[in-house]
């Protein structure tokens, strides 16, 4: 159990050492979001690096036990013994899971999007309850969340919304969740309160740092303000704070409303815009699409459904790429989908 090299924790530990160095600039808290974030990943790297080095001390102490009880040939140990492994094989399952996230981008926050698809008012109503399951999510991993832009239904649930969901490895986590969301229950839009089947799209995207790959020329660019309706008080109801983007030559379109000034909206939609167009790029290299959103889909009928949760005749979540599933239909509801994520990555890992 050696977590050199392949575990990468000498770079873990230059990389800590970096990031403290950046903190003692004298302009380090100029940018306040910024130094927070790097507080943060040094917080989070230091924590996995010790939790490896306590593993790496229990696994030695536990060797050096077994080894004399061996040479005196005493089988007083018995149960313990066995106890102790298994609760040291776990503790590195769990530390080891953090090897899948090798990809460019898995350590970046994300960007994740519901898109309520067939099935009316009830897809909807979908939508906001996957809105919930994730938010949930990232309060039990203690990410950030923000709700970027939220497009609320006519009678009930809402048509769209985008989260920006920051904590480390957050992109790699829920890049797991791409693809259509299947739901069937007994409809409460419905006097009959027939079984009905509904769609939703998630989509997830890394937040970029910047990234001068992707440039944007100012006339390839369409923008539009309008009033926000989202939370922050009477002064963004009142202004045109928010913004809408358009790229023109892929018809790429977002918007963001959630701060309080179009300086700071158009500048978070530019980032989700870049994003998007990082994506494209991706895309256009097949054998590498899948690493970033997955394969293109379509919520509903015949799309690439990923999981499905069933509420009648019998509560069940499966998920339809690793057959991982659970009768515990609310408890994902509340936002606990770590088995689902880590069999799809495990799975997908072993590929």
């Amino acid at each position: 159990m050696r977590p050199g090299g392949y575990f990468d924790l000498d770079r873990k530990a230059e990389k800590i050492v970096e990031l403290h160095l950046e903190t003692a600039k004298p302009d380090f808290w100029q940018d306040q979001t910024k130094a927070v974030a790097t507080g943060q990943q040094i917080e989070e790297l230091e924590s996995e690096v010790n939790e490896w080095k306590k593993l790496l001390d229990d696994v030695r102490q536990f060797e050096e036990l077994i080894s004399l009880a061996n040479k005196e040939d005493d089988n007083s140990l018995g149960d313990e013994s066995d106890k102790t492994l298994a609760s040291l094989e776990e503790r590195f399952k769990k530390l080891e899971f953090f090897v899948m996230f090798s990809g460019v981008y898995d350590e970046a926050n994300a960007i994740l999007s519901i898109h309520s698809s067939t099935g009316g008012v009830e897809a909807q109503d979908w939508a906001q309850m996957l809105e919930r399951m994730y938010l949930r999510f990232a309060e039990r991993h203690n990410w950030q969340t923000e709700i970027i832009d939220r497009i609320v239904g006519n009678e009930a649930g809402i048509k769209s919304v985008s989260i920006l969901i920051t904590g480390r490895f957050a992109y790699g986590y829920l890049k797991a969740e791409s693809g259509s969301h299947r739901l069937v229950r007994m409809s409460p839009f419905n006097a009959d309160q027939k079984r009905q089947t509904s769609f939703a799209k998630v989509e997830v995207l890394p937040q970029l740092a910047e990234d001068k790959t992707i440039n944007i020329k100012d006339e390839d660019l369409e923008i539009s303000f309008f009033r926000s309706s989202g939370p922050g008080g009477q002064n963004v109801n009142k202004t045109s704070s928010a913004v809408r983007l358009k790229h023109k030559p892929t018809g790429i379109v977002v918007s963001c409303q959630s701060e309080r000034s179009q300086f700071q909206n158009r500048e978070l939609a530019m980032k989700m815009l870049k994003a998007k167009l990082l994506q494209l790029q991706q895309e256009a290299k097949a054998e590498e699409t899948s690493d970033l959103k997955g394969e293109h889909v379509t919520a509903g009928w015949g799309g690439n459904r990923i999981r499905s949760y069933v509420l009648q005749p019998n509560q069940l979540v499966k998920d339809e790429r690793t057959d991982f599933e659970t009768t515990d239909f609310y408890s994902v509801l509340d936002g606990n989908i770590d088995g689902f994520i880590e069999a799809y990555l495990r799975q997908k890992a072993k590929k």
